[in-house]
């Protein structure tokens, strides 16, 4: 009998181990290795698409330029990124790119520490891919990588196109560039975005192939340094190697902009994570209408209702100098709070006995006046004024007569909701009110 019972309990643990593997956040290998996949994926298959067709057509009823197909090259990376992002976005993040590590760094989404780790497995993945490429297309008779390239980015002469494009034009496009996509991967990404999450891959994939569209005629697109370091390096040309330094300082550059930008306007989606970002103006939430308006329920703010509950006081939600009307669904200037009545003033006369209170968004708070002395009822056993709307002390009722038992008033119903508050309205907190019962 006693069998199935500690079979049960077995169970139950293995399922207790199995939920708690299950939520438990992915570690810092776990994700390097993501990142590393990821960023291989991204340049192995994008350069791959220019350097295979580039190898494939060169000197074969093709021009000398070994011209490729722009928009399959475009949609190569895009793809690329928008694969990798959905697989592995989830353990890493989906970076896959310094300049992105950058600007989640500076806009407080990663640790510092946790930005140079990411930098140096994209590079040294990008490295590999490219390494690999090279090695893969030996396989094409006379390859040359020096002819054909592995999808190395350009400027000015090295572009191999009949017009050069100058330094500082790359530069500034680059910059651009990459500003907008990790601007992009910014706001898909941030979490007042969640309720379409499931498309921010699909979205930064779309953005990359728009991007390359744009570039690949200047440059080649970069916007990623361990995208131009990986090829460039593979291909033991000196001459791509030495126009590096555009096409990580650009990026670069894009990307900071992109993560210092995004807070500005945008707000922040979370208090930063310790230890990224500036040390100056970090370590708060923006104003509260960017912060929490975004995921309100009906009437209210998340995890709060429009009604109160049996025997609990709802308190006014008040941030940075703004208060939340749940009734406007909007945040006001916060309004001064009023002192809260004395709990035993107010209600009714009871044979003797006084029970006042206030009615405050739908409850009867205050406390009990007995022995004969005198009370607060209403005049010659009028009944007690309702109370107030929510967040508005009720009114104390008049001084009636001493020991003469006057009519019960209309106490209201423990945990009815009353009238909805005007904006701006307040309630003494919980820990400052007593709970009136009817009369027996």
């Amino acid at each position: 009998m006693t069998e199935p019972a500690a079979t049960g309990a077995t169970d139950a643990g293995a399922d207790v181990s199995t939920d708690s593997a299950a939520e438990a956040p992915p570690t810092l290998v776990q994700k390097i290795v993501a990142e590393a996949i990821g960023t291989f994926i991204l340049v192995f298959f994008g350069c791959g698409s220019a350097a295979f067709l580039a190898a494939a057509t060169f000197d074969r009823e093709f021009n000398d330029t070994g011209t490729f197909n722009l928009l399959s090259t475009a949609f190569a990376f895009g793809l690329a990124v928008m694969i990798a992002a959905y697989a592995f976005g989830r353990i890493s993040g989906g970076h896959f790119n310094p300049a992105v590590s950058l600007g989640a760094a500076l806009g407080g989404r990663m640790p510092w520490r946790d930005f140079g780790i990411y930098a140096g497995v994209q590079v040294a993945a990008a490295l590999v891919a490219a390494f690999a490429l090279r090695v893969l297309l030996l396989g094409y008779e006379d390859f040359d990588a020096g002819r054909t390239g592995l999808g190395e980015n350009f400027y000015g002469r090295e572009s191999g196109y009949p017009v050069e494009f100058a330094w500082w034009s790359a530069f500034l496009l680059e910059a651009l560039l990459t500003l907008v996509f990790v601007l992009v991967i910014l706001a898909v990404t941030d979490e007042r975005n969640r309720a379409i999450a499931a498309l921010a891959p699909l979205t930064i994939g779309f953005a990359l192939t728009f991007i390359h569209i744009v570039g690949i005629p200047a440059t080649g697109t970069s916007v990623n340094p361990a995208r131009s370091i990986g090829p460039a390096i593979a291909s033991f040309d000196g001459d791509h190697i030495l126009q590096l330094w555009l096409f990580i300082l650009a990026p670069l550059l894009g990307g900071a902009i992109a993560g210092l930008v995004y807070p500005l306007l945008f707000g922040r989606d979370r208090d930063p994570v310790p230890g990224s970002g500036l040390s100056v103006g970090i370590g708060g939430s923006s104003s509260p209408g960017f912060t929490q308006q975004w995921n309100q329920g009906a009437g209210g703010l998340p995890g709060h209702t429009g009604h109160a509950h049996a025997g609990s006081q709802e308190q006014p939600i008040i941030q940075d100098g703004w208060q939340w009307d749940p009734v406007a669904g909007q945040w006001i200037p916060a309004q001064q709070p009023q002192p809260p009545a004395d709990p035993g003033h107010g209600g009714h006369h009871l044979g003797g006995q006084h029970t006042g209170g206030q009615h405050t968004g739908g409850q009867h708070t205050g406390g009990q006046h007995t022995g004969g002395q005198q009370g607060y009822g209403a005049p010659g056993g009028q009944d007690a004024p309702q109370g107030g709307v929510a967040g508005q002390p009720g009114q104390a009722g008049q001084p009636g007569q001493a020991g003469q038992p006057g009519q019960p008033g209309q106490p209201g119903q423990a945990g009815q909701p009353g009238q909805p508050g005007q904006p701006g309205g307040w309630a003494p907190p919980p820990d400052e009110q007593t709970q009136v019962r009817p009369p027996q």
